[in-house]
Parts: structure tokens; C-alpha cells; sequence
């Protein structure tokens, strides 16, 4: 048992160091992870945002009016909502893009937009967006307006 023991407490540098010569599931100190490739940052694009309400108690808002990114750069902002209403209303986000051709070079990977939203009475909520311009986006096109506007929903935690 005891050299059993001994074998096996003597594997694990062993073992590092054919991990470490391999490049796989290394318990060091990993290099610096290698810069996103799909980042242009030749080129800088104005990402402006703005929200608005479609007969609905509510207040919203983006938190930045407007940012900088690289094509191909992962970003992440987020918007404030507030349902002023006594009772809790259903809204459902709809997004549109200035100019419009930008719209099939916006990728959207995480949006509030994708569900509709429930808020109770009174209540505040931070909203997240997390995308990334496609570096294809044609070189013209240097500011893109994200547009939010929120409707009710009927006969989902709100009015009918």
C-alpha cells in the first residue's frame, strides 16, 4: 500500500509535465490566450442606442447613449426599465436598425428582446444586450442606431 502510495504521489509531476509538454489540461500558469482574430481593429464603429415605449406605463432607457466598438468585438450594454403602473404589465421588445442594411450585420447573442418582459408593479429592472458587429459590415457604414421599442402584450401579467 505504501509504495502504491508512493507511485501514485509521484505520477502527479509526472503527469504536469506531460500536460504542460502537450498543451492540455496544464495546472500552470497558462500564456497569455491568443488575441480574437475576428476583431477588426482597423476600423471603429458609433453604436448609438435608443429606447422608447408604445402606449405603455413604462420608463426605459439605454445606460450609454452611444459606444465605440471594432467590428467583430464583443460587447455588452445594458438598459434600465421601470413599469410605473400600479399593476403588473407584459411588454415585448421589437429592435430595429439604422440604416436597415446593418441589421444583418448585428449579432446578437444575449437580448431581452428574444422574450417578452413581465414587471410588477413598480418595479425596476437592468436589461442586458450582448452582441457583435460582423467584421463583413461594409466599410461606409460607420455609426449604427440599435432602436428598441417596447409593446404590451395582452393578456400576459398586464391589462387586457
Amino acid at each position: 500500500a505504501a509504495a502504491m502510495f508512493g507511485f501514485g504521489y509521484a505520477m502527479v509531476p509526472f503527469y504536469d509535465r506531460i500536460c504542460l509538454a502537450l498543451g492540455v489540461n496544464s495546472l500552470f500558469a497558462r500564456e497569455e490566450l491568443p488575441a480574437n482574430t475576428q476583431v477588426d481593429s482597423t476600423r471603429t464603429v458609433t453604436i448609438e442606442f435608443d429606447a422608447n415605449v408604445h402606449g405603455m406605463p413604462w420608463r426605459f432607457q439605454p445606460a450609454v447613449r452611444h459606444l465605440d466598438v471594432h467590428p467583430g468585438e464583443l460587447v455588452h450594454v445594458e438598459y434600465e426599465i421601470a413599469n410605473v403602473r400600479s399593476a403588473a404589465v407584459t411588454g415585448h421588445a421589437v429592435p430595429s436598425y439604422g440604416p436597415a442594411l446593418a441589421g444583418q450585420y448585428f449579432r446578437k447573442l444575449e437580448c431581452f428582446c428574444f422574450k417578452p418582459q413581465t414587471l410588477a408593479a413598480g418595479e425596476t429592472r437592468t436589461l442586458p444586450v450582448t452582441f457583435l458587429i460582423d467584421p463583413a459590415l461594409p466599410r461606409e457604414v460607420h455609426t449604427i442606431t440599435l432602436s428598441y421599442t417596447f409593446f404590451e402584450v395582452a393578456g400576459l401579467g398586464g391589462k387586457s
